[in-house]
């Protein structure tokens, strides 16, 4: 059957949580790298965590997906990139997705490579949060930080 090929990815992802701990917007370049890596320390520490990478099903509508995402998670947690600094000013995705997430209560800023100066003058919103940042702690200790908040 045609279909046979995408099948160990369908079963893979399992049945859906009605929600989730967190949302992960990411930019699409780091979906395979850094994104990947948070997400699983993440999971590693019991948080649910939304990410489209797994989350979203070949042949789904990615937008509406998204947006089911978004309606599902109790906090956003942003991984600030030089790539999503890029996409957020090109008015991609993560834009979309960071303007959503913006008007929550709880948006947990995580800065990898960028600085909050850097952030500051692309969104005044997301870089006045206060968040985390890959340069004082490692990524294991932001996902433990995370976990610990989640638990509350």
């Amino acid at each position: 059957m045609a279909l046979d090929r995408y099948r160990s990815k369908v079963e893979a992802v399992g049945p859906r949580a009605k929600s989730y701990d967190l949302f992960l917007c990411h930019a699409w370049d780091d979906r395979r790298g850094i994104a990947t890596e948070l997400h699983n320390l993440l999971e590693a520490e019991y948080v649910s965590v939304w990410f489209s990478e797994r989350d979203i099903i070949l042949g789904q509508p990615f937008m509406r997906e998204i947006d089911k995402g978004l309606a599902k998670t109790r906090i956003g947690l942003v991984l600030i990139t030089p790539a999503l600094l890029s996409r957020v000013e090109s008015g991609g995705v993560s834009e979309k997705e960071l303007s959503e997430l913006l008007s929550r209560d709880l948006l947990i800023p995580v800065a990898h490579g960028v600085t909050y100066e850097e952030i500051r003058s692309v969104s005044p919103l997301l870089g006045s949060r206060n968040g985390l940042s890959t340069e004082e702690d490692s990524l294991e200790s932001i996902a433990k930080k995370i976990a610990e908040l989640i638990a509350v």
